[in-house]
């Protein structure tokens, strides 16, 4: 792929919502398709006897890279494990994790050495986040031309529009979807006026499109839209200003958690009482941290297309917990590691299609992807691909209370009661709203 090319990538208007040995983890549990069998297989590009490399591009040293280190810490848990205990079809999985440094140009080169048919390719990307310009629309076309297959982690409604992300396996609701269950949740519980702020972007302004299709299906009064109107790292008095003067029930961000705490702050120190939610990326636990735990506590409510960590019963909870005190009992507690372990799940299982299918090319594994149901065992709603994109939507999400009291601070994951300050209130949760939305294409699209 030529430097054309990613010149011409970098122009368009993008944004997007991040190998270690372990310790001896004993016995670790079990996971689907662990131990596999190789019965014949036709390898391709990143495959050979013993190997399968799967990329990710991540930003482990950048913007974004608080809480993408941690997803892919978690990543490379996972395959320790799943390698530990016999690898995929006798073949050890190995992730090739380069660090973009949520810079285009250094994504640009990550993706075209990822993306190469020789020795230094891979047979999928396992994660891919990075700064507006590359990690989008853009991208999904480059993956559609060399035939690869991704799992973002970025989670825009134009995945699910195979005309945009036909190679592009996304998981879990996207953010408009989240929005338009997040907003009708905070309706029922505050009141019908909200305020919607957002950055610009795939991310900001999916999220704050969902936003207004539930206002619309609601009949809520928008007092301020914000849609596009935050800027990360710019002056946010006007933003307070309009929010204080409008006086909404509650305020809707899909903003990022530095840009919620400034905007939160600044507002109820001029006399604003009312409640506060967003889509997941708004919110980060460890604000909890800082001087704001009092006004996080009493204001808002997380809405997440995930459990968050150590939440729930669910078998995924207990697996993620378990292999993560295993492998890394130091590493501090994190939610970002169940999208981590999410993501991997993914790849494992789409794997293990294109496995039993005896074709692991880069061909194969997009069919693969497109006849498999991932069982994500009860961290987010389970993900398939077939069919028609507004049947197989995912319409789930989960709002929780954030709660001072429930935040174990820099607790490690050896510390198995450890929580991150969330209170489970509705999940998995799909709206009236969000059961009639019928999907037709992306909610907001990126103009060429």
């Amino acid at each position: 792929m030529g430097a054309k090319k990613w010149w011409a990538i970098c122009l368009a208007l993008v944004i997007v919502s991040a190998g270690c040995s372990g310790d001896d983890g004993g016995d670790n549990g079990d996971s689907s398709g662990i131990g596999s069998e190789d019965a014949g297989i036709n390898p391709g590009v990143g495959v050979t006897d013993d190997a399968i490399k799967v990329g990710y591009n991540a930003d482990l040293s950048g913007a974004s890279s608080p809480m993408v280190t941690q997803t892919i810490e978690a990543a490379k848990v996972y395959w320790e494990w799943v390698n530990e205990n016999g690898g995929i079809a006798g073949r050890e999985v190995q992730p090739i994790i380069l660090d973009n440094g949520y810079d285009a140009l250094k994504y640009a080169e990550n993706y075209e050495r990822l993306s190469e048919n020789d020795s230094e390719g891979v047979v999928m990307i396992g994660q891919s986040d990075g700064p507006p310009g590359v990690d989008g629309v853009a991208v999904a076309k480059d993956l559609l031309a060399d035939g690869l297959a991704m799992v973002p982690l970025s989670r825009y409604s134009g995945w699910v529009d195979p005309s945009i992300g036909a190679n592009v396996f996304e998981v879990q609701a996207s953010y408009c979807l989240e929005s338009i269950n997040g907003v009708t949740f905070m309706a029922e519980q505050h009141g019908n006026t909200v305020a919607i702020i957002s950055f610009p972007g795939e991310y900001g302004r999916d999220g704050a499109t969902g936003a207004k299709l539930a206002a619309t299906a609601l009949g809520l009064e928008i007092v301020y839209d914000g849609e596009a109107s935050v800027t990360p790292g710019a002056d946010h008095t006007s933003i307070i200003t309009e929010i204080v003067n409008s006086d909404p029930d509650f305020v809707w961000g899909s903003v990022d958690p530095a840009t919620l705490s400034v905007i939160l702050a600044g507002a109820v120190k001029q006399g604003y009482s009312g409640q506060w939610s967003g889509n997941s990326p708004t919110y980060n636990f460890e604000l909890m941290g800082g001087g704001l735990a009092d006004l996080l506590d009493q204001y808002y409510t997380h809405s997440s297309p995930t459990v968050m960590w150590n939440t729930s019963d669910a078998s995924g909870m207990k697996e993620v917990v378990a292999q993560m005190a295993a492998f890394r009992p130091d590493a501090p507690v994190s939610d970002a590691y169940v999208n981590g372990w999410t993501n991997s799940m993914v790849v494992h299982q789409i794997l293990e299609q294109a496995a039993a299918n005896g074709d692991l090319t880069r061909a194969g594994v997009v069919v693969a992807a497109q006849e498999v149901t991932v069982d994500l065992k009860g961290l987010s709603p389970n993900q398939s691909w077939s069919g028609e994109p507004n049947e197989n939507l995912v319409r789930e999400s989960y709002m929780y209370d954030v709660q001072k009291s429930s935040f174990a601070g820099r607790s490690t994951v050896a510390d198995g009661d450890a929580g991150t300050g969330f209170k489970l209130i509705e999940g998995s949760y799909s709206s009236d709203t969000a059961i009639k939305h019928d999907f037709t294409e992306a909610c907001f699209t990126v103009e060429d």
